[in-house]
């Protein structure tokens, strides 16, 4: 029941994301997928994770680092449902937070976590919160 409630929500309240991942999910159409919690996973050719709406896409390998990037984007699959198409401000924030140069090299060189800022410990916070699963805090 809940799985169907995440798909709903995420189909109408969160349609403007959704529709963009399903644009990256068609384009990588040819890797894995399956069903986490309601949200169809695609495991890339990253290392890193990234969430829009109904889809998340996290590293493609099994390890403890990769399930606790996945219970990260599906923080950020909460935040989706929480907010709505505001949701795309989250994801903006999160996206110049995590390709910015300036952030990334001030990450590398101060060793501060990726969870300093404030949207993604939210999102790791949420994704543990509701699935009983650690998150990626750095």
């Amino acid at each position: 029941m809940k799985k169907i409630v995440v798909m709903l929500l995420q189909c109408t309240w969160g349609l403007i994301q959704t529709l963009m991942g399903a644009v990256v999910f068609l384009k990588l159409i040819r890797c894995p997928h399956r069903i986490y919690r309601g949200c169809i996973d695609t495991r890339w050719d990253s290392r890193g994770g990234m969430s829009l709406g109904l889809f998340i896409f996290t590293p493609n390998e099994e390890t403890d680092r990769v399930q606790k990037v996945r219970v990260h984007e599906y923080g950020h699959c909460i935040q989706s449902i929480v907010l709505g198409p505001l949701y795309l401000i989250v994801a903006l924030i999160s996206v110049i937070w995590a390709n910015l140069p300036y952030f990334k090299k001030l990450r590398r060189e101060k060793k501060i976590p990726y969870t300093s800022c404030f949207v993604e410990a939210w999102a790791s916070k949420w994704g543990e919160w509701v699935t009983g699963e650690e998150a990626i805090w750095n």
